[in-house]
């Protein structure tokens, strides 16, 4: 399929990047609350350079016309047309086109909390080429190897998805995205640096198995870090740190999904009160709880509820899914949902 980003969704590079890095010179995505992923498609030219900048969601980015450099802190790789580049949230990066050039690209932006960490670490593995960049990371993928385009034109697929206002819309493009994050997991498996990631970044999570294992058991109780840090045995500042490197995530942020997802198991299978629930899941401010509930989910509580019962005529295992914070799917329950297959590679269009 020939992916050729249409007219009105072309944005400006320079004013849409630029304008959102801070003074600390992070730049902050202005995601929509109950579903942190973004595509975009890009133009920009070699007058108009973005700043330095790093950020918390991770990125991949596909070239689609002209030529550019990235510069990530020391370091300066050329990206051609067709070439695709992954950023995690750790190094500060820019891209520099070539002097009286012009580029397009195609931009994913996704909150790594997405993808959900919980009692069973494989989860990990997704997001492994993301969370160990160091400075001998190979951040660009040429488009000889065919990846580009498979993750062009899942891309593709997402943005057309965008805003996925229903549960249906929402399960295929988490999907199509755990379809890129499996896809890139494969092409760094072979390299050496990310093997090594991903064994230290197995035994990291063996350290807080025991942490896992006590939220799922007293979820519902009062968990201050402190506790957690030494239920790791580690000290406060140490554990804040290793949790967000291991995770992708606070734990705080960790503690809320998880819940939340508590949360909406008993909304759509009890006729428990509000509040009740909200207590029942350690939430002792209701309050709190409709907020964190609706700034994690995109909705109330109890839209929440409603919405389950109007969605009452699915299969049960679509149902199961989406009665969910969004967390890790598989194909086959997207086939399931949308009713379809796809199939095929996107091809880059010089005419982006």
């Amino acid at each position: 399929m020939s992916v050729r980003a249409p007219k009105e969704w072309r944005e400006d590079y320079f004013h849409t990047i630029d304008a959102g890095i801070n003074e600390k010179s992070i730049h902050v995505w202005p995601f929509n609350a109950s579903f942190p992923v973004d595509v975009r498609f890009l133009t920009g030219k070699s007058c108009s350079t973005v700043r330095m900048n790093r950020h918390e969601y991770f990125e991949v980015l596909i070239l689609l016309s002209g030529v550019v450099k990235l510069r990530i802190e020391g370091r300066c790789l050329p990206l051609m047309r067709g070439d695709a580049a992954i950023m995690g949230s750790t190094l500060y990066h820019t891209l520099e086109p070539d002097a009286g050039s012009r580029f397009t690209l195609a931009a994913l932006f996704f909150l790594p909390e997405l993808i959900r960490i919980d009692s069973c670490p494989d989860s990990i593995g997704y997001l492994t080429p993301f969370l160990r960049q160091n400075a001998q990371f190979p951040h660009v993928i040429a488009a000889k190897t065919g990846i580009p385009g498979k993750i062009l034109d899942l891309m593709q697929h997402i943005r057309t998805l965008m805003p996925p206002v229903t549960t249906l819309a929402r399960l295929a493009a988490t999907t199509y995205l755990e379809l890129i994050l499996l896809t890139l997991a494969q092409e760094y498996a072979s390299y050496e640096g990310a093997a090594r990631s991903f064994e230290s970044r197995q035994k990291a999570l063996a350290r807080l198995q025991a942490l896992f294992s006590y939220v799922e058991s007293c979820f519902d109780e009062e968990i201050r870090v402190e506790t957690a840090a030494r239920i790791c045995g580690m000290s406060k500042s140490y554990f804040i740190n290793f949790f967000k490197n291991t995770t992708g995530q606070s734990f705080v942020s960790y503690l809320n999904h998880y819940r939340v997802q508590r949360a909406q198991q008993l909304l759509t299978s009890t006729d428990r009160s509000l509040t009740d629930i909200g207590l029942d899941v350690g939430f002792c401010d209701q309050s709190y709880f409709g907020m964190v509930f609706r700034r994690l989910v995109g909705m109330t509580p109890s839209t929440y509820r409603k919405q389950f019962h109007d969605d009452a005529a699915l299969p049960s295992t679509v149902k199961q899914r989406i009665s969910m914070v969004p967390t890790n799917s598989a194909l086959s329950i997207c086939r399931i949902a949308m009713g379809t297959e796809f199939s095929g590679h996107a091809t880059l269009d010089a005419k982006c």
